[in-house]
This record gives structure tokens, C-alpha cells and sequence, in this order.
């Protein structure tokens, strides 16, 4: 790697056959290519509105003895975008950041974020089809894991909390909301999932004789619970979450999500945090991550930067902070990075999000100071279909950047594994990776066997089965220069 850091090409084909470990941030529907949903859209029969440069729904009208799906006059049909190659163009640069040049009225910021809105309309149906696209990519890049954030679709939840009126009185909004049968969609979230998992397994041909490598990258999911919307509604995504990942295994923790600069983000932040505060007590064993301090100085106003961060890490007591980008602007920053590395928060870091969301990057973004500090860190994706990515991109941008080694980059990849939300016990005795759990020895050394005792732990930790496998692929890859 040293000889060839210079050489971006030959660097990236380097990174991209390492192995990785796992992407720990990343917004499924944002990692999906524009490509994959406008495919989607032409199955859906959906419309696209040319101005907008967006998706639109049909509206149905009888024709003879059937429905039709008609569009509006302004409108188009996907199905006719294949021919109209300019649209084509057009939605795909409306729906990533591909090509964009910010101009008057449209930022990078607002360009990424309303990408979401544009896509948005296909049918839930082709969750699965989504997963099995990015455990393909993953699979390319030598990455083994992965943590999805999905919004199964609920029906209470968007008409529930209409007539609710916000009170501090967090119990008494909750038993409101339990009465209400606010977990009623529980069985339909846990059906949601199976689809998707289904049709995953169907495309991949996972465990035939014709299974592809996208069917070996295990993949859980993270409930996204959305901050812009009233508190009320958010306690209830929240409280449905984590009773959604208590009683399923697939669902291996939540995350409070939405631009973080959006006036109900900004105004409702410490409430949110009391909310999380709240459903951690009734669900402890349940993992959370959290975007927070995914702002900038101009972004929102000095005060604004005050402490998204610290709140996180010390209210709600998150697991792992997503973006991390505004730490420095806190309040006693030095304190905070102290005990995040006491407490062991890992920051998932977005380089090429934050550069492009947030223009910032290099010598200005904290990566380095956390990693200083001691703060646990991994890099990941955040949406890679919008950004026109993929994880190998970050690693490559992070050796281009921050000089890193080797030796650095093993860290990140085990870190990725350490501080997932895979049930079980490490592999490792600490989390410098220095040596083994006793029963796992000194060494893995790429082993293809275990011994007996140590069989046997992996056998009962999911976590540990998936650092073993890890070490093994960097043995093999090492093995092979």
C-alpha cells in the first residue's frame, strides 16, 4: 500500500479486494442507485413530473373493462423514459449528487436532502430487491456485514398522534399511545421484513448451487425513527421501534434520522433526546445510534452548535453517534471527546457525505481529532446511491486525506465489528485488538479452523463469528502479496 498510495487507481483496486468488515450507516433507500429506481419506476407505472424532475403517482382511469394508469399533462409515464434518454439524465442528476453545481436558491444541502422526496412513490415491494442490490455491491468490495436503515410501512403511525397534544409527561403520553394500539403494526412491520427477505433470498438464489456473493453478506436492519415531525409522533416511531427490535432479531437497533438543521430538529432536540432517554429505560438491551452534530458554523447559528453531541452521548445514552461532524464547535469539546472514548461511542464518519452535504472535508473535519483522542471510529457510506459511491471510495478518500497506514485501515475495519449491534461477545480481549478472548488464543493468524473451546464461543456469539471471519479474509488477502 505504501508503494502504490500515490497511485489513486492502483490504491483503490488495493482497497477495494480488503476486507472491510461492515457499513454500519446507511440509509437503504439512498444507497440504491438512481438507475435501480427508475427501473422501479417504469414496473410501478408511476409518472414523472419534468419540472420537478421527480416521480408522481398515476391516477387510474377506466378504459374498456380495465384501469389504466393515466398521467397528468405535465406529466410523462416512466415507461416512456427508456426512449427519452435526456430525462433520463435529467432524473438521475436530480436524484444524486451527480454533476450538481450549487446555484441560487438550490445548495448542495438542499439538493441531497430532497433527492429522498424526488425517488420516493415506488412500491414497498421492492425492499428486497434494494438489499439484494447492496449486499451485491458489498459483496464486490470484500464487506461481510451490514446495518440498513428502513421504515417498514405502518398504517397507525401516520394518523395515531393527530389528536394527541405534546406534555412533558412522557408515561402518560405513552400509555395514551399504547391504548390507542399504537403496536397494533407490530405483525405487519415483522411481515414487511419477511418480504423483503424473501425476495433477497429469491434474486440472489441463496442457498442453491446458484447462490451469487451478495447471498453471504449478512445484513440487519435499523429502525429509522424521523425528527421532523411533531414530538408526539416522534415518541410513537420511537416506541414502536423499539418494541419492533425487541421482539425481532433482524431489527438490530434504531436511529433518530433527518437533516438535523430543520426547524423541528433544531427547536425539539432536547425533548428528543427525553424521548430516547425515556424508551431506553423501558427497553435497555435494545442498541441505538443516533445522527447527531451533523451541522457546520453558517449551517445554523453558533448557539445551535452548542451540544447536539454531548446530549446524545450523556440524555439518551446513544451507542454510536452518526456524523459527528459539529463536535468541535461544542462546548468543551476535549471533555466530550474524553468521554466518548471512556464510554466507548464509535462515530460512524461520512467523508464524502460531509463534504458534499456540508462542505466540509480535509484539515476541517474531525476524523483525525476523534481518532487523536481515542474515540472509536468507522467509516462508512451514508447513502451511497445519492453520493455515487461506494465504501472502498471512503477508504480511499480517507488514506488521500489523513495519510493513514495499514495498520490504520485494519483498525477501522475491525472497529466496524466491534462496535456493531450483532448480539454476542467480541472476539477481542479489548478494544486496542491486541490479543484474542483466552479461549480463542493468541493469534488468529487466518487459521481456517478454530480450536474446541473456541468453536464454541463463536457458536454462541453472532459478533464473534463475524471478527473471526474477518480475520480469516485478512489473512487470505495479506496471504496473497
Amino acid at each position: 500500500m505504501e508503494r502504490i498510495r500515490s497511485e489513486p487507481l492502483a490504491l483503490r483496486d488495493f482497497l477495494k479486494r480488503m476486507p472491510k468488515g461492515a457499513d454500519l450507516h446507511s440509509h437503504l433507500s439512498g444507497a440504491v442507485y438512481a438507475e435501480t429506481h427508475i427501473r422501479d419506476a417504469i414496473a410501478d407505472e408511476l409518472c414523472v413530473d419534468q419540472g420537478a424532475k421527480a416521480f408522481a403517482k398515476s391516477q387510474p382511469v377506466v378504459a374498456g373493462a380495465e384501469l389504466q394508469p393515466v398521467c397528468e399533462e405535465d406529466q410523462v409515464p416512466a415507461t416512456e423514459l427508456p426512449k427519452n434518454q435526456r430525462l433520463y439524465n435529467d432524473l438521475v442528476d436530480s436524484f444524486s449528487m451527480r454533476g450538481f453545481v450549487p446555484s441560487a436558491g438550490v445548495t448542495a444541502h438542499d439538493h441531497f436532502f430532497d433527492a429522498f422526496t424526488k425517488f420516493g412513490g415506488t412500491d414497498p415491494r421492492h425492499t428486497g430487491e434494494w438489499v439484494d442490490e447492496v449486499a451485491a455491491r458489498a459483496a464486490s468490495q470484500n464487506i461481510q456485514y451490514l446495518e440498513l436503515m428502513v421504515t417498514p410501512t405502518w398504517r397507525r403511525l401516520n394518523t395515531i398522534t393527530r389528536d394527541m397534544t405534546w406534555r412533558e409527561d412522557l408515561k402518560s403520553l405513552k400509555d395514551e399511545l399504547m391504548a390507542k394500539g399504537l403496536l397494533g403494526d407490530i405483525p405487519a412491520a415483522r411481515a414487511f421484513l419477511d418480504e423483503a427477505d424473501a425476495l433477497r433470498r429469491d434474486r440472489g438464489h441463496c442457498g442453491t448451487p446458484d447462490e451469487t456473493p451478495a447471498c453471504q453478506v449478512e445484513a440487519r436492519y435499523i429502525y429509522q425513527v424521523f425528527r421532523n415531525t411533531p414530538r408526539e409522533s416522534v415518541l410513537a416511531q420511537a416506541l414502536f421501534g423499539f418494541e419492533l427490535a425487541s421482539v425481532d432479531p433482524r431489527v438490530a437497533g434504531i436511529n433518530l434520522v433527518g437533516s438535523e438543521d430543520n426547524y423541528a430538529a433544531m427547536a425539539d432536540y432536547a425533548d428528543h433526546m427525553r424521548i430516547f432517554q425515556f424508551a431506553r429505560g423501558l427497553y435497555p438491551k435494545v442498541h441505538v445510534s443516533m445522527h447527531a452534530g451533523e451541522l457546520t458554523l453558517g449551517l445554523v447559528s453558533p448557539e445551535g452548535l452548542c451540544c447536539h453531541v454531548r446530549q446524545a452521548v450523556e440524555i439518551a445514552r446513544t451507542d454510536r453517534i452518526g456524523h459527528g461532524v459539529d463536535v468541535m464547535y461544542e462546548e468543551d469539546p476535549e471533555a466530550q471527546l474524553k468521554d466518548m472514548a471512556a464510554k466507548q461511542v464509535l462515530v460512524e464518519i461520512n467523508l464524502t457525505s460531509n463534504k458534499d452535504v456540508l462542505g466540509v472535508s480535509g484539515r476541517n473535519h474531525p476524523f483525525p481529532i476523534y481518532r487523536k483522542f481515542g474515540v472509536p471510529v468507522a467509516l462508512s457510506t451514508d447513502d451511497e446511491g445519492i453520493e455515487r459511491i461506494d465504501l472502498t471510495h471512503e477508504y480511499v478518500r480517507a488514506v488521500e486525506s489523513y495519510d493513514l497506514s495499514y495498520a490504520d485501515l485494519k483498525q477501522l475495519a475491525r472497529n466496524s465489528l466491534e462496535y456493531s449491534f450483532l448480539p454476542g461477545v467480541s472476539l477481542w480481549a479489548g478494544p486496542d485488538f491486541a490479543r484474542l478472548v483466552d479461549a480463542c488464543g493468541s493469534d488468529v493468524g487466518g487459521a481456517d479452523k478454530p480450536s474446541s473451546a473456541c468453536e464454541t464461543l463463536l457458536k454462541g456469539s453472532e459478533k464473534a463469528e463475524q471478527q473471526w471471519e474477518l480475520e480469516r479474509r485478512l489473512g487470505a488477502f495479506e496471504a496473497g502479496f
